[in-house]
Protein backbone atom coordinates (compact mmCIF):
# COMPACT_ATOMS: atom_id res chain seq x y z
CA UNK A 1 0.00 0.00 0.00
CA UNK A 2 1.29 3.45 -0.85
CA UNK A 3 2.01 5.67 2.12
CA UNK A 4 0.64 8.59 0.11
CA UNK A 5 -3.05 8.82 0.89
CA UNK A 6 -5.93 8.64 -1.51
CA UNK A 7 -9.21 10.40 -0.93
CA UNK A 8 -11.15 8.15 1.40
CA UNK A 9 -14.51 8.94 -0.18
CA UNK A 10 -15.71 10.26 -3.49
CA UNK A 11 -14.95 13.96 -3.87
CA UNK A 12 -17.85 14.31 -6.27
CA UNK A 13 -20.24 13.27 -3.51
CA UNK A 14 -19.13 16.18 -1.32
CA UNK A 15 -19.04 19.02 -3.82
CA UNK A 16 -22.25 20.51 -2.42
CA UNK A 17 -20.51 21.16 0.91
CA UNK A 18 -18.30 23.83 -0.65
CA UNK A 19 -14.79 24.49 0.58
CA UNK A 20 -15.35 22.74 3.93
CA UNK A 21 -15.39 19.43 2.03
CA UNK A 22 -11.65 19.86 1.52
CA UNK A 23 -10.89 19.40 5.24
CA UNK A 24 -9.19 16.14 6.18
CA UNK A 25 -7.93 13.13 4.22
CA UNK A 26 -4.47 14.70 4.21
CA UNK A 27 -1.49 12.77 2.81
CA UNK A 28 1.06 10.87 4.86
CA UNK A 29 4.73 10.45 3.89
CA UNK A 30 7.66 8.47 5.21
CA UNK A 31 10.72 10.40 6.37
CA UNK A 32 13.70 9.10 4.40
CA UNK A 33 16.83 11.18 4.96
CA UNK A 34 16.91 12.33 8.59
CA UNK A 35 16.00 8.99 10.18
CA UNK A 36 18.25 6.29 11.59
CA UNK A 37 17.62 3.35 9.26
CA UNK A 38 18.30 0.88 12.07
CA UNK A 39 15.26 2.16 13.96
CA UNK A 40 11.55 2.29 13.31
CA UNK A 41 10.04 3.90 10.22
CA UNK A 42 8.71 7.41 10.86
CA UNK A 43 5.57 8.59 9.08
CA UNK A 44 4.58 12.26 8.95
CA UNK A 45 0.97 13.22 8.25
CA UNK A 46 0.89 16.47 6.30
CA UNK A 47 -1.85 18.47 7.97
CA UNK A 48 -0.57 21.46 6.01
CA UNK A 49 -2.68 20.04 3.16
CA UNK A 50 -5.88 21.23 4.86
CA UNK A 51 -7.49 24.35 3.30
CA UNK A 52 -5.79 26.89 5.59
CA UNK A 53 -2.61 24.83 5.89
CA UNK A 54 -3.31 23.57 9.42
CA UNK A 55 -4.80 20.65 11.33
CA UNK A 56 -6.96 23.16 13.24
CA UNK A 57 -9.42 23.24 10.32
CA UNK A 58 -10.69 19.90 11.62
CA UNK A 59 -11.43 21.34 15.05
CA UNK A 60 -12.90 24.61 13.81
CA UNK A 61 -15.55 23.08 11.58
CA UNK A 62 -16.63 20.66 14.32
CA UNK A 63 -16.85 23.41 16.96
CA UNK A 64 -18.87 25.81 14.78
CA UNK A 65 -21.24 23.22 13.34
CA UNK A 66 -21.86 21.71 16.80
CA UNK A 67 -22.58 25.16 18.29
CA UNK A 68 -25.11 25.85 15.54
CA UNK A 69 -26.75 22.44 15.96
CA UNK A 70 -26.98 22.91 19.74
CA UNK A 71 -28.51 26.39 19.40
CA UNK A 72 -25.54 28.11 21.05
CA UNK A 73 -24.64 30.08 17.92
CA UNK A 74 -27.45 31.84 16.10
CA UNK A 75 -27.66 33.38 12.62
CA UNK A 76 -25.50 36.48 12.07
CA UNK A 77 -23.88 36.17 15.49
CA UNK A 78 -20.18 36.64 16.31
CA UNK A 79 -17.79 33.92 17.45
CA UNK A 80 -15.16 34.99 20.02
CA UNK A 81 -11.89 33.19 20.74
CA UNK A 82 -8.38 33.75 22.03
CA UNK A 83 -5.73 32.33 19.71
CA UNK A 84 -2.03 31.98 18.99
CA UNK A 85 -3.18 32.37 15.41
CA UNK A 86 -3.58 28.85 14.07
CA UNK A 87 -6.98 28.25 15.66
CA UNK A 88 -7.95 31.81 14.76
CA UNK A 89 -7.12 31.31 11.09
CA UNK A 90 -9.15 28.09 10.97
CA UNK A 91 -12.11 29.65 12.79
CA UNK A 92 -11.97 32.67 10.47
CA UNK A 93 -12.00 30.34 7.47
CA UNK A 94 -14.97 28.32 8.74
CA UNK A 95 -16.88 31.42 9.85
CA UNK A 96 -16.38 32.98 6.41
CA UNK A 97 -17.62 29.81 4.71
CA UNK A 98 -20.70 29.53 6.94
CA UNK A 99 -21.57 33.23 7.23
CA UNK A 100 -20.54 34.12 10.78
CA UNK A 101 -18.38 36.93 12.13
CA UNK A 102 -15.28 36.27 14.23
CA UNK A 103 -13.61 38.41 16.91
CA UNK A 104 -10.23 37.03 18.01
CA UNK A 105 -7.88 37.96 20.84
CA UNK A 106 -4.32 37.82 19.52
CA UNK A 107 -0.81 39.02 20.46
CA UNK A 108 2.43 40.29 18.97
CA UNK A 109 4.07 37.10 20.30
CA UNK A 110 2.76 35.28 17.24
CA UNK A 111 3.53 35.57 13.56
CA UNK A 112 2.43 38.41 11.29
CA UNK A 113 1.31 35.89 8.67
CA UNK A 114 -1.35 34.56 11.04
CA UNK A 115 -2.60 38.07 11.74
CA UNK A 116 -2.86 38.95 8.06
CA UNK A 117 -4.59 35.68 7.20
CA UNK A 118 -7.24 36.18 9.89
CA UNK A 119 -7.86 39.69 8.63
CA UNK A 120 -8.11 38.41 5.06
CA UNK A 121 -10.92 36.07 6.13
CA UNK A 122 -12.72 39.03 7.74
CA UNK A 123 -11.88 38.53 11.41
CA UNK A 124 -11.74 41.40 13.91
CA UNK A 125 -8.66 41.38 16.16
CA UNK A 126 -8.11 42.65 19.71
CA UNK A 127 -4.45 42.57 20.78
CA UNK A 128 -2.89 41.69 24.13
CA UNK A 129 0.76 42.83 24.16
CA UNK A 130 3.45 40.31 25.11
CA UNK A 131 6.70 40.71 27.05
CA UNK A 132 9.13 41.16 24.16
CA UNK A 133 7.49 38.47 22.05
CA UNK A 134 7.69 35.76 24.73
CA UNK A 135 4.96 33.10 25.00
CA UNK A 136 4.15 32.84 28.72
CA UNK A 137 1.46 31.60 31.07
CA UNK A 138 0.63 35.21 31.96
CA UNK A 139 0.13 36.15 28.32
CA UNK A 140 -2.15 33.20 27.55
CA UNK A 141 -4.27 33.74 30.68
CA UNK A 142 -4.67 37.44 29.86
CA UNK A 143 -5.77 36.53 26.33
CA UNK A 144 -8.28 34.00 27.67
CA UNK A 145 -9.68 36.55 30.14
CA UNK A 146 -10.01 39.16 27.40
CA UNK A 147 -11.95 36.73 25.21
CA UNK A 148 -14.28 36.05 28.11
CA UNK A 149 -14.90 39.78 28.56
CA UNK A 150 -15.68 40.27 24.87
CA UNK A 151 -18.07 37.33 24.79
CA UNK A 152 -20.60 38.94 27.18
CA UNK A 153 -21.67 41.36 24.45
CA UNK A 154 -25.07 40.64 22.91
CA UNK A 155 -24.94 38.34 19.91
CA UNK A 156 -21.49 37.01 20.80
CA UNK A 157 -20.58 33.37 21.52
CA UNK A 158 -17.25 32.27 23.00
CA UNK A 159 -16.02 29.01 21.48
CA UNK A 160 -13.68 28.69 24.53
CA UNK A 161 -11.31 26.22 22.91
CA UNK A 162 -9.60 25.22 26.15
CA UNK A 163 -12.86 23.88 27.59
CA UNK A 164 -14.71 22.84 24.44
CA UNK A 165 -15.28 19.07 24.22
CA UNK A 166 -16.51 19.41 20.62
CA UNK A 167 -12.96 20.30 19.63
CA UNK A 168 -11.78 16.83 20.64
CA UNK A 169 -14.34 15.20 18.32
CA UNK A 170 -12.91 17.22 15.46
CA UNK A 171 -9.79 15.03 15.57
CA UNK A 172 -11.39 11.58 15.68
CA UNK A 173 -11.13 11.15 11.92
CA UNK A 174 -7.47 12.16 12.11
CA UNK A 175 -6.75 9.02 14.12
CA UNK A 176 -8.72 6.78 11.77
CA UNK A 177 -6.92 8.26 8.76
CA UNK A 178 -3.55 7.60 10.39
CA UNK A 179 -4.47 3.98 11.02
CA UNK A 180 -5.69 3.37 7.47
CA UNK A 181 -2.78 5.15 5.78
CA UNK A 182 -0.19 3.30 7.86
CA UNK A 183 -1.62 -0.01 6.72
CA UNK A 184 -2.98 -0.71 10.19
CA UNK A 185 0.47 -0.58 11.74
CA UNK A 186 1.04 2.11 14.37
CA UNK A 187 3.26 1.37 17.34
CA UNK A 188 3.65 4.94 18.59
CA UNK A 189 1.89 8.25 18.02
CA UNK A 190 3.89 11.38 18.87
CA UNK A 191 2.27 14.82 19.08
CA UNK A 192 2.71 18.21 20.75
CA UNK A 193 0.22 19.55 23.29
CA UNK A 194 -1.48 22.94 23.22
CA UNK A 195 -5.11 22.55 24.24
CA UNK A 196 -4.56 18.73 24.10
CA UNK A 197 -7.62 18.24 21.88
CA UNK A 198 -5.77 16.85 18.87
CA UNK A 199 -3.68 14.32 20.80
CA UNK A 200 -6.75 13.12 22.71
CA UNK A 201 -9.03 12.86 19.68
CA UNK A 202 -6.50 11.05 17.49
CA UNK A 203 -5.48 8.75 20.36
CA UNK A 204 -9.05 7.68 21.09
CA UNK A 205 -9.51 6.69 17.43
CA UNK A 206 -6.16 4.89 17.20
CA UNK A 207 -6.92 2.86 20.30
CA UNK A 208 -10.21 1.73 18.83
CA UNK A 209 -7.98 -0.19 16.43
CA UNK A 210 -5.21 -1.17 18.85
CA UNK A 211 -5.20 -0.56 22.60
CA UNK A 212 -1.42 -1.01 22.67
CA UNK A 213 -0.55 2.10 20.62
CA UNK A 214 1.96 4.09 22.65
CA UNK A 215 1.24 7.83 22.87
CA UNK A 216 4.01 10.36 23.46
CA UNK A 217 3.07 13.96 24.29
CA UNK A 218 5.51 16.73 23.32
CA UNK A 219 5.93 20.03 25.18
CA UNK A 220 8.45 22.89 25.25
CA UNK A 221 11.41 22.07 27.48
CA UNK A 222 11.41 25.67 28.73
CA UNK A 223 7.84 25.29 30.01
CA UNK A 224 7.54 21.59 30.79
CA UNK A 225 4.48 21.80 33.03
CA UNK A 226 3.05 18.45 31.87
CA UNK A 227 6.28 16.84 33.06
CA UNK A 228 5.95 18.52 36.45
CA UNK A 229 8.36 21.34 35.66
CA UNK A 230 8.08 25.10 36.02
CA UNK A 231 6.15 27.35 33.65
CA UNK A 232 8.41 29.48 31.48
CA UNK A 233 8.67 31.38 28.20
CA UNK A 234 9.43 29.64 24.91
CA UNK A 235 9.29 30.16 21.13
CA UNK A 236 7.19 27.23 19.87
CA UNK A 237 3.96 28.82 18.65
CA UNK A 238 0.72 26.93 19.22
CA UNK A 239 1.80 24.64 22.07
CA UNK A 240 2.95 24.95 25.68
CA UNK A 241 0.36 27.31 27.17
CA UNK A 242 2.28 27.43 30.47
CA UNK A 243 -0.34 25.64 32.58
CA UNK A 244 -2.15 22.30 32.50
CA UNK A 245 -4.90 22.45 29.84
CA UNK A 246 -8.31 22.05 31.52
CA UNK A 247 -9.22 18.96 29.48
CA UNK A 248 -5.78 17.32 29.69
CA UNK A 249 -6.14 13.57 30.34
CA UNK A 250 -2.77 12.11 31.37
CA UNK A 251 -4.22 8.59 31.46
CA UNK A 252 -4.24 8.58 27.63
CA UNK A 253 -0.50 9.31 27.42
CA UNK A 254 2.38 6.88 28.01
CA UNK A 255 5.24 9.39 27.98
CA UNK A 256 5.92 13.13 27.91
CA UNK A 257 8.84 14.34 25.82
CA UNK A 258 10.15 17.91 26.35
CA UNK A 259 11.82 19.55 23.33
CA UNK A 260 13.64 22.88 23.44
CA UNK A 261 12.64 25.79 21.21
CA UNK A 262 16.11 25.76 19.69
CA UNK A 263 15.97 22.07 18.78
CA UNK A 264 12.44 22.45 17.39
CA UNK A 265 13.52 25.35 15.19
CA UNK A 266 16.60 23.51 13.95
CA UNK A 267 14.50 20.50 13.02
CA UNK A 268 11.93 22.64 11.16
CA UNK A 269 14.79 24.04 9.06
CA UNK A 270 16.24 20.56 8.58
CA UNK A 271 12.90 19.20 7.37
CA UNK A 272 12.78 21.84 4.66
CA UNK A 273 16.35 21.31 3.48
CA UNK A 274 16.66 17.54 3.85
CA UNK A 275 13.13 16.20 3.31
CA UNK A 276 11.52 19.01 1.32
CA UNK A 277 8.84 19.40 4.01
CA UNK A 278 8.05 23.03 4.84
CA UNK A 279 6.54 23.29 8.31
CA UNK A 280 6.57 25.32 11.54
CA UNK A 281 8.35 24.98 14.87
CA UNK A 282 5.75 22.75 16.54
CA UNK A 283 6.22 20.29 13.68
CA UNK A 284 9.95 20.46 14.33
CA UNK A 285 9.28 19.56 17.97
CA UNK A 286 7.09 16.65 16.89
CA UNK A 287 9.80 15.26 14.64
CA UNK A 288 12.59 15.67 17.23
CA UNK A 289 10.55 13.55 19.65
CA UNK A 290 9.44 11.07 16.98
CA UNK A 291 13.03 10.40 15.91
CA UNK A 292 14.01 9.76 19.53
CA UNK A 293 11.13 7.33 19.97
CA UNK A 294 11.96 5.60 16.68
CA UNK A 295 15.59 5.11 17.75
CA UNK A 296 14.39 3.01 20.69
CA UNK A 297 12.16 0.73 18.61
CA UNK A 298 13.00 -2.08 16.15
CA UNK A 299 13.01 -1.48 12.40
CA UNK A 300 9.73 -3.39 12.15
CA UNK A 301 7.92 -0.72 14.19
CA UNK A 302 6.11 2.41 12.98
CA UNK A 303 6.09 5.86 14.61
CA UNK A 304 3.58 8.45 13.39
CA UNK A 305 3.62 12.19 14.00
CA UNK A 306 2.12 15.32 12.44
CA UNK A 307 3.24 18.21 10.29
CA UNK A 308 0.91 20.55 12.15
CA UNK A 309 0.96 23.46 9.70
CA UNK A 310 2.89 25.11 6.89
CA UNK A 311 6.17 26.99 7.18
CA UNK A 312 4.56 29.76 5.13
CA UNK A 313 3.07 31.04 8.40
CA UNK A 314 6.48 31.78 9.88
CA UNK A 315 8.41 33.58 7.16
CA UNK A 316 8.32 36.85 9.13
CA UNK A 317 9.71 35.19 12.27
CA UNK A 318 13.26 34.20 13.18
CA UNK A 319 12.52 30.58 12.22
CA UNK A 320 13.51 31.08 8.57
CA UNK A 321 15.33 34.41 8.86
Amino acid sequence: MSIYSLRMESDTGRLGEGVLAAIGNTPMVQLRKIVDLSGARVLLKLESANPTGSMKDRMAVEVIKSAVADGKLGPNETVVEYTAGTTGVSLAFVCAALGYRLHVVFSDAFSMEKRRTMLAFGAQITDVPSDQGKITEQLIKKMVATAGELSVQPGHWWSDQLNNQDAIRGYINLGHEIWDQSGGHVDAFVHAVGTAHSIHGATSALREHDQNVQVIAVEPAESAVLSGGQSGSHRIEGIGIGFIPPLWNPSLVNEIHPVSSSDAQKMARCLAREEGIFAGTSTGANVVAALDVASRLPSSATVVTLAVDSGLRYLSTDLFA
